[in-house]
């Protein structure tokens, strides 16, 4: 597939964490395509809720092609399960997207390391294991691309956020390997460097300033990225310059800063 190909008329899609704003942005956008989806996520009312949403929008020659999982992604061991549960009910899968995490309280994990690890698990170790799973699966069929949802906090360790950051510098670095290790049987990896999103996740945080933005214009990043099989889509792009910059810092003067 060349970069500026038109995505196909209807595709097999798996989403992980679906009823996060992003995942139900992009849910919402490959269900204009005529999408095929299986939404896989933790809280079984907005799980529902965004099922017959999309259901409704899809309407009655459609809604059969909306499935629900309901599972906590945490637990490892339930990983290998779901996928084979989604591939069941897509046949195969064309596109699978892990939107899989939270936004830790990070003087809390400060105060409390047993809770820093919690979230290094979820943010990191459980979308690691999940990705190792789908991307081993989308081998096997010879094609299909993984999206996974990291962070430009996992581009530098800052002091405002250093344990989130570090999960996801994990996820990120993990995809790269993973990318490599893929690319021979034309499987596409891409990873996904938000940067501040107007979520549920991001609530409690003051708003203000260009630099935030919605879930459907991250989403719109994502979904152009995958259908131009891009490695590495930071959203919006301005994103990817204001972390060269702060990658440049010396680590002298970075260490000063308050960041």
């Amino acid at each position: 597939m060349s970069n500026n190909s038109p995505a196909p008329p209807q595709q097999h899609i798996v989403i992980f964490g679906a009823t996060s704003a992003i995942a139900q942005a992009c849910a919402r956008l490959w269900q204009q395509r005529g999408a095929q989806l299986v939404l896989v996520g933790r809280h079984a009312a907005r799980l529902q809720a965004l099922a017959d949403d999309l259901r409704t929008r899809a309407g009655v020659t459609g809604a059969a092609h909306i499935h629900t999982l309901q599972a906590d992604l945490d637990p490892l061991a339930g990983h290998a399960t779901l996928v084979d549960k989604a591939t069941e009910l897509l046949g195969s899968v064309d596109i699978a997207l892990i939107a899989q995490g939270s936004l830790p309280d990070q003087r809390r994990c400060e105060a409390d390391p047993a809770l820093a690890l919690r979230e290094v698990h979820t943010n990191g170790v459980s979308v690691v294991h999940l990705a190792e799973l789908l991307g081993r699966h989308l081998a096997a069929q010879g094609h299909g691309s993984l999206a996974v949802i990291s962070s430009v906090a996992g581009d530098r360790g800052r002091q405002s956020n250093y344990v989130y950051g570090a999960a996801k510098g994990l996820v990120t670095l993990y995809l790269q390997g993973l990318r490599n290790s893929l690319f021979a049987s034309g499987v596409h990896v891409l990873t996904i460097k938000p940067g501040f999103v107007d979520t549920p996740m991001t609530a409690a945080i003051p708003k203000s300033g260009p630099l935030w933005a919605s879930p459907e214009q991250v989403a719109r990043g994502i979904v152009r990225a995958i259908d131009r099989r891009q490695d590495v889509a930071y959203v919006p792009g301005w994103w990817r310059l204001i972390m060269a910059v702060i990658c440049a810092i010396p680590e002298a003067i970075f260490k000063r800063l308050k960041l």
